[in-house]
């Protein structure tokens, strides 16, 4: 294929250059929040559930064996976990967001996922919430 190569110690495919982005992800981190337009949603703390998706580059870690070389993904869940329980948005576009900009900001990886789900905010309904991306992801 042109524009690629395979490197021969991984055997991972590179397109143009760009090393092929891997994904950490963290699924179903529910943490209690202030989150909500209601009067009534200001006054308590209720479930969100949170799935990140976090590109990163996991050649070196699977070489080594090391953790060290790795995304450290408990110090990025306790991390969110702290943030989300100590904020209080109105939306959860801007919870999002800033989840988000946080994991960004905090820790080595170039591009993440977010999907907040405010469960029990609709009758009837599993959850809503929102899925976002941000930062750099890529071609594969």
């Amino acid at each position: 294929m042109a524009g690629t190569e395979t490197d021969e110690h991984t055997g991972r495919v590179e397109r143009s250059g760009d090393r092929a982005l891997d994904i950490i992800f963290i699924e179903a981190l529910r943490v209690d929040t202030v989150i909500g337009v209601y009067d009534w949603e200001r006054r308590i703390r209720q479930p969100v559930v949170i799935d990140l998706e976090m590109g990163t580059e996991i050649a070196r870690a699977a070489a080594s064996d090391d953790v060290a070389d790795a995304l450290d993904y408990k110090s990025v869940s306790k991390r969110v976990q702290q943030f989300v329980g100590e904020s209080s948005f109105f939306l959860v576009e801007t919870l999002a967001e800033r989840i988000a900009a946080l994991v960004l900001d905090e820790f080595p990886v170039p591009w993440v996922r977010v999907k907040l789900n405010k469960v029990g905010a609709l009758r009837g309904a599993a959850g809503v919430g929102i899925v976002i991306e941000r930062g750099r992801k890529p071609d594969d």
